[in-house]
């Protein structure tokens, strides 16, 4: 169906992936609601990419460099000085030739393009004309994707690169598709399956990026935020391991020339354009249905059995398909990964998007509707429940006012036990620490767990987690009143932790104690801050005022630590009422 007609005209099956942040992914299949961006759409307006070219042949002459040249260790990565934010005018001075790309090879374009966005220096999806609620802007084939599907992924361009296959297929979804990206951009640009020429997309992807893996330690001291700094740590380390692991997998043949920055590159393409559905059912394919019809047809019509015989057979061709396409891609916890070019333009927004992305079952497609709009108006889209943590690490830009947002304080077992003591008057317990530690409430003894999950941003280290929609960690507040408890309240309780989990169930002195220590904890971490939130709004009017490509990152550091001083300082007024 051509982009720009309505969404209730069509037959569409859409995936859902609800993120977990800082520990997990709940996938749900539901076949009406909509595909969520992952840790994986295209960056804000804050980002100021690069699009310096590569060569535009669609192949590239083996070159005598040694396959994969790789730096000693992950530090070695030079930071990414912001040259993007000159560059990104090249980009948009490449929208025209690559709206005419995607045009050519099937992917239609209804009341939309690819224009500067709402902030100076980026670019997005703007309406061209009003649209109504339900039109659909954008409609890409699946032949015009780039995908991995996890487990089992097999794609032959990316594949035949390593003589140990397994390890591109072990590798993770974000590795892979860093892969088949630097197949297409270092050894040719023709897609093996469809043999379209994926060059005209390359070119208007961005070529550097903002994002703190590139920053110099001074600008991440710049943070003021302990978490996110170790979370960039382990971000490289993680990085650099799969990466020597491609390496060794790859094998002295592979024509693959992939430095480290060229898979950094491809990391930061997949994990700031992809979008993640629980469900990898193939679109609908009408000829088996067909030919069970016409075999139908001719069992009845030739007397070889009874319609209800015929009814059964066809029924099973049905559920056979139903089983293939929804069942067991479920059982198998299938998860699949898509980059929709065209589709990837598209910039996040927390609150009020009005874009949604779907696969059409039906069309073998992935489409951009719209929940209506005006003329000049940006089609923004979410990226799904993501903190500034997350958001500045894969996107590189902050959202104000972020109603995800969090703010990760060090463990329990790290906060200053005598200030808590002091501010409540009274003294806690040796044995109720003991309890605590064997509950687990305190933290982890090692915070350096695996680095080798989904996110990097992962809260593995056991830090206390303070929200902007639910504030303290209600597990934290529930051993604080253990913690606060006069040892009749807690003799009272069994000397059990689990009886202080609900609110005031140990008496009203209890609670407030328990929420005047944690109030003390959030105190003493906004003060230890170097600077006040009035110092960096302060300093911001001046960047702003005299802003220079050499100052761009420091800006992105301190609207970072701009919003988690102000996320503590919403949570001890909270701890206040």
């Amino acid at each position: 169906m051509p982009a720009g007609t309505s969404r209730s005209t069509r037959s569409t099956l859409l995936l859902l992936v609800a993120v977990v942040p800082y520990g997990g992914r709940s996938l749900a299949f539901d076949p009406a609601v909509s595909i969520r961006r992952l840790t994986t759409p295209r960056r804000h307006w804050f980002t100021t990419s690069t699009c310096t070219s590569r060569p535009s042949a669609t192949t590239r002459p083996h070159e005598t460099t040694p396959l994969f040249s790789a730096p000693a260790d992950a530090s070695t990565i030079p930071p990414t000085r912001n040259t993007a934010r000159t560059e990104s005018s090249t980009r948009a001075k490449r929208t025209k030739a690559f709206t005419e790309w995607a045009k050519s090879n099937g992917i239609q374009i209804g009341a939309v393009d690819v224009s500067s966005g709402e902030v100076a220096g980026g670019l997005g999806l703007v309406l061209t004309r009003d649209a109504k609620p339900g039109d659909v802007l954008v409609q890409v084939p699946t032949t015009m994707v780039l995908s991995v599907t996890i487990p089992g992924e097999y794609n032959r361009g990316a594949r035949d690169l390593f003589d140990n296959k397994d390890v591109y297929r072990d590798a993770p979804w974000w590795a892979q598709l860093s892969v088949q990206l630097n197949r297409y951009d270092l050894v040719s640009s023709l897609d093996l399956e469809n043999g379209v020429d994926m060059r005209g997309w390359l070119d208007s992807l961005p070529r550097k990026f903002d994002t703190p893996i590139h920053w110099t330690e001074g600008i991440l001291d710049e943070l003021q935020y302990r978490y996110l700094r170790d979370s960039v740590a382990s971000q490289k380390r993680q990085w650099f391991g799969q990466y020597k692991r491609l390496v060794n997998g790859a094998g002295p043949s592979s024509p693959l020339q992939m430095t480290f920055a060229d898979f950094v590159w491809g990391c930061e393409i997949a994990r700031s354009r992809a979008f993640s559905g629980s469900c990898s059912g193939s679109a609908f394919n009408p000829l088996p249905y067909a030919l069970t019809i016409v075999l139908v047809a001719a069992y009845v019509g030739l007397n070889l059995g009874s319609l209800e015989q015929a009814a059964n057979g066809a029924a099973l061709v049905v559920c056979g398909s139903i089983l293939n396409d929804f069942v067991l891609p479920k059982l198998r916890k299938t998860q699949k990964y898509v980059i929709c070019p065209f589709i990837d333009m598209c910039n996040h927004k927390g609150i009020g998007e009005r874009g949604d992305v779907a696969f059409e079952f039906f069309g073998d497609a992935y489409s951009l509707s719209v929940r209506g709009g005006s003329e000049g108006e940006e089609v923004f889209i979410s990226y799904g429940a993501r903190s500034n943590d997350q958001l500045l690490m894969y996107y590189g830009f902050v959202e104000e006012d972020n109603p995800h947002d969090v703010y990760i304080m060090p463990q329990l077992r790290e906060w200053n036990i005598q200030a808590l003591e002091e501010a409540c008057g009274r003294p806690f317990a040796a044995g109720r620490l003991a309890k605590l530690e064997k509950a687990g409430l305190l933290g982890f003894i090692d915070g350096n767990s695996s680095e080798d999950g989904e996110d990097s941003a992962a809260n593995r280290g056991g830090g206390v987690v303070v929200s902007r929609a639910g504030g303290i960690d209600p597990s934290i507040m529930q051993a604080l009143r253990a913690l606060v408890a006069t040892d009749k309240e807690w003799e009272d309780a069994g000397e059990a932790i689990g009886n202080f989990a609900a609110e005031n169930s140990g008496g009203p002195q209890t609670e407030r104690l328990a929420r005047l220590a944690a109030r003390t904890a959030l105190e003493i971490e906004l003060a230890s801050k170097p600077t006040t939130i009035k110092d960096d709004r302060e300093l911001l009017k001046r960047m702003d005022s005299q802003l220079s490509v050499s100052t761009y990152e420091e800006k992105l550091a301190v609207q970072f630590r701009i919003e988690k001083k102000l996320l503590l300082e919403e949570c001890i007024n909270q701890l206040l009422s």
